[in-house]
């Protein structure tokens, strides 16, 4: 069996799971984006006493506005996620996870700042692509301008959620990691193969995401368990992203549609 065969095989067996998984593909692709944000809220629900007396210590605030900014953050959070999973209001609900960001901003750094907005901005170009690919193409010339920065947005702040995952260090495995990823993530952002390069994407971070950052074998108590804990929603909004790609397609100036009209 040649390359041409075996790539072609691929994309069958792709294009098979794709028919099957198709109507579920975008819901999970959402639920993976604002795994962050669900997690949080989460937290904040079963940690509510050790979340108050955080803030509370950390601001010298006092206990009724640390009570206040705990509570808006999780019914913010919570409310938010289960507005963008149920396809209603999506836009506000971003802006509202968007408002909880800023709140948030002297308890982080300004990358986690920056790395959680990423995944809201894709779920905004997704809300206002109303059903059309955006992130593995540049917008068809048929298309408004603004759908068409919200679709090239897209495509960048996908790639850009990805090098937040490269790791710059000499063992073997992160090589190869780095490579693996950087070409698959390349196929995806000029739309060559997009669906088999995504899906392919998406396993490969999945496999790592679950043996390197399995936080749920640390006890709590360990600090190493709240890094894993983070690293592998990270990796989990990607995962996401991905999965947008996987479910919408190439978009309408792509390599993949270039390829049909040679």
């Amino acid at each position: 069996m040649g390359q041409e065969d075996l790539m072609n095989k691929a994309e069958d067996v792709a294009d098979q799971f794709l028919r099957v998984t198709k109507q579920y593909l975008p819901h999970l692709a959402r639920l993976c984006l604002i795994s962050t944000f669900l997690e949080d809220g989460i937290r904040m629900w079963f940690q509510w006493n050790e979340q108050r007396d955080y803030i509370e210590a950390t601001w010298s605030c006092g206990y009724f506005l640390a009570t206040c900014f705990v509570l808006l953050n999780l019914v913010g959070q919570l409310g938010g996620c289960v507005l963008i999973l149920s396809r209603n209001f999506v836009q506000y609900a971003c802006f509202g996870l968007f408002g909880i960001i800023a709140l948030q901003v002297r308890l982080t750094s300004f990358t986690d700042i920056f790395r959680n907005t990423r995944g809201l901005l894709l779920l905004l170009a997704e809300s206002r692509s109303e059903g059309k690919s955006m992130f593995a193409g540049v917008p068809s010339m048929g298309e408004s301008s603004p759908k068409q920065y919200m679709q090239l947005g897209g495509r960048v702040l996908l790639v850009l959620m990805f090098m937040t995952l490269l790791h710059f260090d000499s063992s073997f495995f992160s090589i190869l990691q780095n490579m693996v990823g950087t070409a698959l993530i390349i196929l995806v952002a000029i739309g060559f193969k997009t669906k088999l390069a995504a899906l392919t994407l998406v396993v490969w971070l999945f496999a790592i995401n679950v043996y390197f950052n399995a936080f749920w074998t640390i006890p709590a108590y360990k600090p190493m368990h709240d890094f894993l804990k983070y690293d592998f929603f990270q990796t989990t909004s990607v995962i996401g992203g991905l999965l947008l790609v996987v479910a919408l397609g190439p978009g309408g100036v792509s390599m993949d549609e270039k390829k049909k009209e040679w």
